[in-house]
């Protein structure tokens, strides 16, 4: 994920048939803080993550975070935070007193929202009762646990450093350290995943009642142990099956598909990740954090900060590893990738509200579409059909220049 910026100079850019207005009003602003270490790197994590020294550089980290955001307070235009999302890595491997730190540091440079979404990501091997309630009083108000599979095989395939019943016991000691709101992280298409195994995982989490689940399918990523060792994955065909028994189950038990790979209770999406997935900003601080950024004047900027802990905390080395500004030919591709995760799309509306961009600029693209039969052909929304979010990928492409 993503001092003084040592990248080139923003190109802002765009065609003359699609000018880009200025932003009337400027989308809700989150902010990412990533943590980049864990207790062991697993075998298919592609994510920015470290293994931890036994003394964390707690407080150092603290201090580079406050100094990187300080950086970014010129994009906050006023806003306040609506969600904080602490991702890694592993979070909950820090003290209650450091994000206590950090969190009030932040808010005294940027308000939060009277009804703020603060999560954090914890793995079951890192669950202490006492750190947990300490988490809760500081306002962190979501916890998301890293749980992947209760079937001890599945975990040793995985690397993780838990077992099947820490799992279940992590989520019981989320409830009662006072977090009434709390989200699963499961995987299915696991080495030689049967689909009993698959429903068996669900089932089990679907009894420890959590307000929302992210169920998604293991793909093997480059630069990964899994990318150069494969492991035997299940045939298309099982993952097929499991993939439509398993949308069953959640719907018989009330949790609600919103997103690709995201399910909640009613009331009870991530609202954090609903702010990425509508083209919101986010500021990222952090060891390789990413950001997004909107203009009054109409720039769109993505941002990423130096991924290696040890640059991050050097003095001498700037946290900014690089900046773009988004041109008009990127914009309905940029836009449109994260809209069209979400099941029920986005109203057309906010195309021009959080672009600047006209929608007649996605006529053409938009027209190809439908016709496709990937994009539903309703005026007031830009969504995928049942057959685009399988084809999500073909559905894009029509978007690029």
């Amino acid at each position: 994920m993503t001092r003084e910026s040592t990248a080139s100079p923003l190109i802002f850019g765009g065609d003359a048939q699609s000018p880009r207005a200025a932003l009337p009003v400027l989308p809700p602003l989150a902010l990412y803080i990533h943590i980049p270490w864990c207790v062991r790197k697993c075998p298919y994590c592609d994510f920015n993550s470290h293994t931890a020294s036994p003394v964390l550089p707690e407080e150092e980290y603290v201090d580079a975070l406050l100094a990187d955001l300080d950086q970014d307070l010129h994009a906050v235009y006023g806003r306040e935070l609506s969600s904080i999302f602490f991702g890694g890595g592993t979070p909950s491997l820090f003290s209650a007193e450091a994000l206590g730190r950090l969190l009030k540091g932040v808010e005294q440079r940027i308000p939060f929202a009277s009804d703020i979404e603060i999560t954090l990501e914890a793995n079951p091997g890192t669950f202490e009762q006492d750190k947990f309630v300490a988490y809760r009083k500081l306002g962190i108000n979501r916890l998301s646990i890293g749980i992947q599979s209760f079937q001890q095989e599945k975990l040793q395939a995985l690397g993780r450093i838990h077992n099947g019943d820490e799992a279940v016991r992590a989520a019981g000691m989320a409830r009662q350290a006072g977090f009434d709101n709390f989200n699963l992280d499961l995987m299915h298409g696991l080495p030689d995943q049967s689909l009993d195994d698959a429903l068996n995982d669900l089932r089990t989490a679907i009894a420890l009642k959590p307000t929302h689940l992210s169920w998604y399918q293991l793909t093997l990523e480059p630069n990964t142990v899994f990318w150069n060792q494969p492991p035997t994955l299940p045939e298309d065909d099982t993952l097929w099956d499991i993939q439509e028994a398993g949308q069953a189950l959640l719907a018989e038990h009330g949790y609600a598909q919103y997103e690709v790979s995201a399910y909640a209770q009613p009331g009870r999406p991530a609202r954090h990740n609903l702010n990425y997935w509508s083209f919101g900003d986010f500021i990222g601080i952090g060891a390789g954090a990413h950001g997004k950024l909107s203009h009054p004047d109409g720039r769109i900027v993505r941002t990423w900060k130096t991924r290696l802990p040890k640059d991050y905390l050097n003095p001498a080395k700037s946290f900014k590893a690089g900046e773009k500004a988004l041109t008009n030919d990127e914009m309905p591709f940029e836009f449109l990738m994260n809209a069209l995760r979400l099941t029920e799309g986005v109203e057309s509306r906010l195309y021009p509200e959080r672009t600047g961009m006209t929608l007649e600029s996605l006529a053409e693209a938009r027209r190809e579409a439908e016709q496709s039969g990937l994009l539903q052909v309703e005026p007031s929304r830009l969504a995928a059909t049942e057959r685009g979010q399988l084809f999500l990928n073909d559905l894009l492409q029509k978007f690029l220049s």
